[in-house]
């Protein structure tokens, strides 16, 4: 790998960036708040990468010219040759595993981390620092990471008499309960963590794993705890449920906010 190929792994990695943050892929590792980052590190990868093969360009040129018409004789090129190769280091040929990153980003979009993660991982449910006021119209739409936190820690008080309307993925563990759930997340998704909603009263009869559901529903004071963590899991009692397209964000920034 000379300098113009590590010129050209550069350009591409700074265009597969700008491609990701210049579309909803980004999504799929981050959080939406460090896209302005993601797009000025693409273009310090590429002004880089242009800086690089300009530099090389002009160093070539240099050199051509300050020798026009020199061509060594036989011994004299084999005497250079000598002692060049016994003084350049070429990079290591491992450096070009670099490249399998960017393939990786190109060619596989990886889904957001679903049902087997968050069955696997404890809930991470916190509890909030508040609790915004609610609207008096009737169903609330509420963030699931909120309704979970109202009922566990505010033990439903701000949710009592109404009715709710939140959204997840579905989950169901192996003893057949279902949940909604939704990854939250600090930075990226190598850090996203489940938060569980259990869900009870009428629930759809087939439920498919990692598919989205809106449910609306009223709360109820059962619940259950993470048999990973022993996190605390609120339940949500469903008056009714329909299947929902995979939101452009799966992940959920609550705690960020």
């Amino acid at each position: 790998m000379n300098r113009q190929a590590q010129a050209a792994v550069m350009f591409l990695v700074g265009a597969a960036l700008l491609h990701a943050g210049l579309t909803d892929l980004y999504l799929r590792y981050v959080k939406a708040g460090l896209q302005p980052l993601l797009l000025a590190a693409g273009v310090v990868l590429i002004v880089s990468a242009l800086a690089t093969a300009w530099y090389e360009w002009r160093r070539a040129r240099t050199r051509k010219e300050a020798a026009p018409g020199a061509v060594p004789d036989a011994a004299e090129a084999a005497g250079q040759e000598a002692a060049t190769e016994g003084h350049v280091h070429r990079e290591p040929r491992i450096s070009w595993l670099l490249v399998l990153p960017l393939l990786a980003l190109i060619l596989i979009a990886p889904p957001a981390l679903g049902s087997y993660s968050a069955m696997r991982t404890g809930t991470a449910l916190q509890q909030p620092y508040g609790y915004n006021k609610l609207p008096k119209s009737d169903p609330i739409p509420l963030n699931l990471v909120d309704y979970a936190g109202r009922a566990v820690y505010d033990h439903g008080r701000s949710l009592a008499g109404h009715q709710v309307r939140i959204a997840g993925f579905v989950a169901v563990d192996s003893a057949g309960t279902p949940y909604l759930v939704r990854m939250a997340l600090n930075c990226c998704a190598a850090d996203a963590q489940p938060v569980k909603v259990a869900l009870t009263g009428k629930i759809p009869p087939v439920l498919q794993p990692d598919a989205w559901l809106q449910v609306t529903g009223t709360y109820t004071a059962r619940r259950t705890h993470d048999p990973v963590n022993n996190g605390p899991i609120p339940y949500l009692q469903v008056t009714e449920a329909k299947p929902i397209p995979t939101p452009a964000d799966p992940y959920d920034e609550t705690w960020n906010n």
